[in-house]
């Protein structure tokens, strides 16, 4: 058996990547499934992995920063929504990479190019991770995944209305639905595209493509009226700056 460890800090996607990774190689078993890059290097420290399953872009340290700090103990494939960076690391040392949204054949790849170099000490990509991790971080939230019944569905931020905070969760709406995911809202605040998402409430970011128009009220309260949803959004008084020239 390979000890293998997968950090995703989306729950849906790490739970397809664990089902798919099983599936073509009942011989691996997992020992841990991080939601950031601090559990994530807790789990290399006590479970000692042989394999590590790394997204790119987590919170808290992300998967270049894990990897930086992993050295030598793990091989390291790495888990990115953008190919550039997915094929930098494989060039200068990663077992491999997994794209968003996932791809069998492409899991199926990267097994055959692991299982082939798992004799081999691993890598150590600690310059590769400096060198990859500002450009990294930079790049914004592409997708999302929702779980419908039984079916885990891909979202495009572009698609996205707006996202409102809901308890523990956060509500993901767009022009005809609406899903829950668990992802915080300031944390989709960090990884959004700040020029077309806006936090607009406390508990709301509104896609500005989404907006029809924005109305004042007499009182002088913000309220957002959407082009393909029948309810309107309430700006509060901290954010009305996006909007000072009504």
């Amino acid at each position: 058996m390979t000890r293998v460890l997968i950090a995703e800090d989306e729950a849906l996607l790490a739970a397809e990547i664990r089902e798919e990774l099983l599936r073509q190689w009942p011989q691996a078993q997992i020992v841990g499934m991080a939601r950031d890059g601090h559990e994530a290097l807790r789990f290399v420290e006590q479970l000692a992995p042989q394999v590590c399953f790394l997204d790119v872009q987590m919170p808290g340290l992300s998967g270049l920063e894990v990897a930086q700090l992993v050295g030598r103990r793990a091989h390291v494939v790495f888990i990115t929504a953008h190919e550039r960076y997915a094929v930098q690391a494989f060039d200068e040392g990663a077992v491999g990479y997994l794209l968003k949204p996932l791809d069998p054949a492409r899991m199926a790849k990267t097994l055959l190019r692991l299982k082939e170099r798992l004799s081999l000490p691993p890598a150590d990509l600690g310059g590769l991770a400096a060198r990859m991790a500002p450009a990294a971080v930079a790049e914004p939230l592409r997708w999302i995944t929702v779980q419908r019944g039984r079916e885990l569905q891909l979202i495009t931020v572009e698609d996205v209305a707006y996202f409102r905070a809901d308890h523990k969760y956060v509500a993901v709406v767009t022009a005809d639905s609406e899903a829950l995911i668990s992802l915080p809202l300031k944390e989709l605040v960090a990884r959004l595209d700040g020029e077309h998402f806006w936090q607009v409430h406390r508990s709301t970011i509104v896609n500005a493509r989404a907006i029809k128009s924005v109305g004042r009220s007499l009182s002088g309260k913000l309220s957002i009226a959407l082009k393909d949803r029948p309810e309107t959004l309430e700006v509060s008084p901290s954010y009305a700056h996006r909007f000072k020239q009504l």
